[in-house]
């Protein structure tokens, strides 16, 4: 049995992307995956609300420290700049939490319901990262163009570092942030 809340909620998590990798996301219970954790199912909603959470629940965490570094960021950076910072903290979470997130997105890939609720759990990113902006003084218009295509840039390198394993998050974010300023440089010439 787990001693923790922390280990508890760590093997869950396991247990929950085996059985989702296994049976698949609409075939698996709660009470299943309790079993495969060694804990009881009460237990289980102690850490989740409901089985799609194991795979969401540090999005808020993961949301606060982009925001947190938005807000901290120096005077004069241009919005691109202060959200590569951002991108390139929550990498660090990211990068710590690697074997989690591969399979995570397999199984989010391969369930339309998961997919939906990815973007929504997306869109409220990027609505927190426009109102951080906001927060610093950008424009109501540039402020969401900006953390709209800052996030899809972000969600480009991380997939791409999901792929390419030898290389690390920021290598990938970097790269992707010198695409989109170069494809804004030729959009602008």
């Amino acid at each position: 049995m787990p001693r923790s809340g922390e280990e508890a909620r760590r093997r869950l998590q396991q247990a929950a992307l085996e059985l989702y990798g296994e049976r698949g996301f609409d075939q698996t219970t709660t009470a299943e995956i309790a079993a495969r954790a060694g804990v009881n199912e009460r237990t289980f909603f102690r850490h989740f609300p409901d089985k799609r959470e194991v795979l969401f629940g540090g999005e808020a965490a993961l949301r606060d420290t982009m925001v947190r570094e938005v807000a901290e960021a120096p005077d004069g950076l241009e919005p691109f700049e202060v959200l590569l910072r951002a991108f390139r903290k929550a990498g660090e979470i990211l990068e710590g939490n690697r074997p989690f997130s591969e399979p995570r997105m397999a199984v989010i890939a391969a369930t339309p319901a998961l997919r939906e609720r990815e973007l929504a759990k997306h869109a409220y990113l990027s609505e927190a990262l426009t109102e951080a902006l906001r927060q610093r003084g950008v424009g109501d218009r540039l402020a969401g163009l900006a953390a709209q295509t800052g996030w899809a840039t972000c969600h480009h390198a991380i997939q791409a570092w999901l792929d390419d394993s030898s290389r690390d998050l920021d290598e990938h974010l970097d790269e992707a942030f010198a695409d989109l300023r170069g494809l804004t440089a030729k959009t602008g010439a």
